[in-house]
């Protein structure tokens, strides 16, 4: 199966944060149109990725996980950037997470080869879209299953199509989200894999710790999956070698690998943390999570810096209606709003100034609509109607959906490549 066609799709410049041109755009002739942030060659609002802090967020991670010994297969549903995921790949990453059958199928049409997909598979379409990609041997897929319903669903439709599909039990805990919750719905699990062991191969064991929200119950939780694994390895129930042991998302990773690493199951192991949000990090819910990961864990604290926010969006002032409000031509459908609003970081006048500055401390975004943001000033302030402003953002995931290119740029703002997502 090609995926020529895919890798080399034009960049269609009608979209929103580049501008028009004429036709669309070869993505190798991104870097010469010689496009600079603050010349106002894009077109704003634009989210923008700045380079420097992309590498040093994939550089900082894979030192972490190396550390560890652990693999790493970073959430991409938090960017679905093909060009990111290959940067993850040839930065080490043992894999690429994702969440859906299109997911998979968007990754796999750029060159993914190995998919962990932390969710269940479920519908005939989703199954045929995974059970054609696995046509090709270099493919190497995983999906959760969590009850004897799932097994079946998938037994079923593998088995008719002569084909096995790898599996991972997930775990979970009540009140949470999916995932067996006691002794008695996991050997439901086990009973339905035994019927169609042809079809539905167990790997291993998954787990999603972020449903919880202290130490002591993530640590707990954490154990409980390595002596199931380890009681499964020892039954004969695991039939890939190594066996996979995966949890981790944006906040815990590090409890994650102190708890998988190194552990004894009786047979080798791949630990897989799946972060998806330290690639461009942000100043909300990961910064602050980030800053607990530091204080707490060992191998964090000698990281000489942390992770960097690598995303922001930049809009332009277009009404200043009174003196303590102006209005940011920025809104829902360009940022994130899940998490906290946008917060003013940098202000550049175009004509006037040479560099951006920072914004004051006083400034605030106190409301959203779909185009249109509330910036808190005060009487007296320097800003006017044409001033450009990047906003620092809280939850990349909902940031990135909004976007279907994000120019990357270098330290002078000039844009060095052009990052398209699928969603």
């Amino acid at each position: 199966m090609s995926d020529t066609n895919y890798q080399h799709g034009m960049i269609d410049t009608l979209n929103k944060g580049l501008g028009a041109l004429e036709a669309p755009l070869a993505p190798s002739a991104a870097t010469g149109l010689g496009w600079n942030l603050l010349n106002e060659d894009l077109s704003l609002p634009t989210a923008v990725l700045y380079e420097d802090k992309i590498r040093h967020n994939l550089a900082w991670m894979q030192r972490f996980v190396h550390e560890y010994g652990v693999k790493l297969a970073p959430h991409g549903k938090t960017t679905m950037a093909p060009k990111l995921f290959r940067r993850q790949l040839e930065g080490g990453a043992w894999g690429i997470t994702l969440a859906t059958a299109q997911q998979t199928y968007a990754a796999y049409h750029h060159g993914v080869r190995r998919v962990l997909m932390a969710n269940q598979l479920v519908g005939k379409r989703n199954m045929t879209m995974i059970a054609d990609l696995l046509k090709d041997t270099n493919f190497e897929y995983f999906c959760l299953v969590d009850s004897a319903a799932a097994v079946v669903h998938l037994g079923e439709f593998f088995r008719a199509r002569g084909q096995t599909v790898q599996v991972l039990i997930e775990l979970g805990v009540t009140g949470g989200r999916t995932g067996v919750r006691d002794a008695a719905q996991q050997q439901a699990v086990l009973d339905a894999l035994t019927q169609y062991h042809d079809a539905v191969k167990l790997a291993g064991v998954e787990v999603y710790e972020g449903v919880l929200s202290t130490e002591a119950d993530i640590r707990a939780f954490l154990q409980r999956a390595v002596s199931i694994t380890r009681e499964l390895v020892a039954a004969g129930r695991v039939e890939r070698n190594p066996a996979v042991l995966s949890g981790a998302g944006s906040a815990w990773y590090d409890v994650v690998a102190d708890e998988f690493a190194h552990k004894d199951v009786g047979a080798p192991l791949d630990v897989v943390l799946r972060p998806g949000c330290y690639l461009t990090h942000d100043v909300g819910i990961y910064k602050a999570a980030q800053a607990q990961i530091a204080t707490r864990n060992p191998i964090a604290k000698q990281m000489r810096s942390q992770l960097q926010p690598a995303l922001q969006l930049w809009a332009y002032v277009q009404s200043i209606p009174e003196p303590e409000r102006a209005i940011i031509a920025l809104g829902k459908r360009d940022a994130a709003f899940d998490a906290g609003m946008p917060e003013p970081a940098q202000q550049f006048r175009p004509g006037e100034s040479k560099s951006p500055k920072a914004t004051p401390e006083h400034w605030e975004v106190t409301g959203m609509m779909d185009q249109h943001a509330y910036l808190r000033i005060a009487p007296g302030d320097d800003i006017r109607v044409g001033d450009m402003i990047a906003f620092d953002i809280s939850h990349p995931c909902l940031t990135f959906d909004k976007w279907r290119h994000l120019p990357v740029v270098d330290g002078d703002y000039n844009v060095v490549e052009i990052v398209q997502t699928f969603f």
